[in-house]
């Protein structure tokens, strides 16, 4: 359970670190996991994961297109979504304080879904650059507030850590028009310029709740680990898509059931 204080802190600063949330064993299941789905050996549907690699080639390192499907037996994935369709994923995704921290968000009686379940990797030397931005998308009615980002390697500064302005989530949307959320270059020069970033610093298995609202950013990996995290994205399950699109539910009535292993 999050504590009443821990919940206003997060409401003050825009995200809150959690510490470790599983255990050893666990975490090690999920890193065999995730590298076994890149590498192709996953016993689950790929054509329902949206995949991306790092870069195209090694003379074009902007990243590949964002599609379905397996794009080949690598570990330079940059993105990986739909996650909560993998059933030790999905058993993650459902510990009860992630339950109990929608509960806070959403209110205790209301059915959680996820926008996405998204696996994050800057590889080992490499990596992209994320410029500053708010996490928001147009396409839906209203917008999901929570983030929940575990760290599946020691998020360092110098592997890409997250960095946040904390209590920038209560600027509210900078960029309200923006389907992306993300910052034009005057808005970075003044935002650097009057507040200092936090680097969000984790060792393998913690966890960060971050609000969606919270200006981030990350740099490429400058060293020979790579770091991987698993993002998820909480909203409501009443949330509707403007482009009609449909997503799982985490919490509540109709909610996923883990299959298999």
């Amino acid at each position: 359970m999050v504590s009443e204080a821990q919940w206003q802190q997060f409401q003050e600063e825009g995200y809150l670190h959690l510490g470790k949330v599983m255990d050893n064993g666990e975490l090690e299941a999920i890193q065999q996991r995730i590298d076994d789905i890149m590498l192709g050996k996953a016993p689950l549907d790929y054509d329902l994961m949206l995949m991306q690699l790092d870069y195209k080639s090694e003379t074009d390192s902007t990243p590949g297109p964002q599609t379905k499907g397996h794009k080949g037996a690598t570990l330079n994935y940059r993105k990986i979504q739909d996650l909560e369709f993998d059933s030790l994923f999905l058993t993650y995704m459902q510990t009860p304080l992630f339950r109990d921290i929608c509960a806070k968000a959403y209110g205790p009686d209301t059915p959680i879904a996820c926008f996405r379940a998204m696996f994050m990797n800057k590889p080992a030397r490499k990596g992209n650059h994320l410029p500053w931005h708010q996490d928001r998308w147009t396409d839906l009615d209203r917008d999901p507030l929570i983030t929940i980002w575990t760290a599946l390697d020691p998020a360092t500064v110098a592997n890409g850590c997250v960095q946040i302005i904390p209590q920038s989530h209560r600027w509210g949307l900078i960029n309200p028009e923006s389907p992306s959320g993300f910052l034009n270059q005057e808005q970075i020069n003044d935002l650097t310029a009057k507040s200092k970033p936090v680097y969000v610093e984790l060792q393998a298995g913690e966890v960060a709740l971050l609000h969606n609202w919270l200006l981030h950013s990350s740099e490429v990996n400058q060293t020979d680990i790579p770091r991987r995290a698993f993002s998820i994205c909480y909203m409501d399950a009443a949330t509707k898509s403007r482009s009609g699109k449909i997503f799982s539910v985490i919490f509540g009535e109709g909610a996923l059931h883990p299959v298999g292993g």
